[in-house]
């Protein structure tokens, strides 16, 4: 099987996971109108379009649009998915500054990719390649204080409830986010993998998560 198959395979499986999840998270807001379940629908209906976004990659399509929006999208949807988890926390003294927080966040990786020169970074039909140090730290301020965010309510909420489920939304986070550590070091074969393994957990908390 040649590299740009496996790719090719490997990311229209994630595609097609992602997708089920978002529709069953979409589904779940719709029947019960709570708000976590709609900021985490949102979230994995952009990791939908990131994956989406790796399919076109891997069929050799590439352009610097193409890449500043897959670099926005990645770093949005964990925006959205610690949204959905910021629910789950009572205190609007944490919720209010934290929507601030996000909110300028997103415009300054949306200026990142917006304003910088990307260059191709793909290699072997792979998102590969040394970033602009704008966009990383752009994408850090972002990512790093919502994946603490999901990791901690995931860890309160297990401390009350001992659900397997949250567990598995905690490791998920944590999968995926050293699959982007990897990424950062030059080991980008992992990452795709990675995603793959990250899905299925995030699928198997968040489907079933507060049913």
């Amino acid at each position: 099987m040649s590299d740009q198959l496996i790719v090719l395979v490997s990311t229209f499986i994630v595609f097609v996971l992602s997708a089920l999840l978002a529709v069953s998270l979409t589904v779940r807001y719709k029947k019960t109108n709570q708000r976590s379940f709609l900021f985490w629908s949102i979230g994995m209906w952009l990791f939908v379009i990131g994956v989406l976004l790796e399919i076109f990659f891997a069929y050799g399509i590439y352009s610097q649009p193409l890449i500043a929006a897959y670099l926005f999208v990645v770093a949005l949807l964990v925006e959205f998915l610690s949204l959905g988890s910021l629910q789950l926390v009572k205190s609007t003294k944490i919720r209010y500054p934290y929507y601030a927080y996000a909110l300028l966040a997103a415009v300054f990786v949306l200026y990142s990719v917006a304003t910088t020169n990307i260059g191709n970074i793909l290699s072997d039909y792979v998102v590969f390649g040394a970033l602009p140090i704008l966009v990383v730290i752009s994408s850090s301020i972002a990512t790093l204080p919502a994946a603490i965010l999901i990791i901690a309510v995931a860890a309160k909420e297990y401390m009350q409830t001992k659900s397997k489920r949250l567990l598995s939304i905690m490791a998920g986070v944590i999968i995926v986010s050293v699959g982007g550590t990897l990424y950062i070091v030059q080991v980008p074969e992992f990452l795709y993998f990675v995603e793959f393994i990250g899905i299925f957990l995030l699928w198997f908390g968040f489907a079933d998560t507060h049913k």
